[in-house]
């Protein structure tokens, strides 16, 4: 039998949470290990093994190690190497998404932690890309 969500009770801050069980969808957070590379992360480590190269984050958003050699492949290709499953929150450089398990599973009712998919508070929630000097 399922668990509502007022019986589990939401999180008091549901945007740092990485899966959501609150309704039968089953929700979760996930991160691009090849953004991490592309945009020189600091938090990216890397180091030999059995004749491999491994890298890893050091902030454990994720904690899968990965075969550079196999997920630079991967990130040549079309579809790229893909997403892993998040561990802990996200920095704010991180790419992620959130993906849905069993989607098929939504009611009526929809969402019942709509928070899960904004940003952390400490987050920007914008960017300046450009600075137009002159402008009083």
């Amino acid at each position: 039998m399922s668990e509502t969500a007022a019986e589990v009770g939401l999180p008091l801050r549901a945007q740092d949470e990485v899966e959501c069980r609150h309704c039968d969808v089953h929700c979760e957070k996930v991160v691009y290990p090849g953004a991490c590379l592309r945009m020189a992360c600091p938090f990216v480590y890397a180091y030999e093994a059995w004749g491999r190269t491994y890298m890893g984050c050091l902030q454990k958003v994720f904690d899968v190690e990965i075969d550079l050699s196999l997920l630079e492949a991967a990130e040549s290709e079309r579809g790229g190497f893909g997403a892993v499953r998040a561990r802990r929150a996200p920095l704010p450089m991180c790419e992620t998404e959130v993906i849905s398990t069993y989607s098929g599973r939504e009611d009526d009712l929809g969402c019942r932690n709509p928070e899960f998919y904004e940003l952390p508070r400490e987050r920007a929630s914008f960017r300046i890309f450009a600075r137009i000097n002159g402008i009083s």
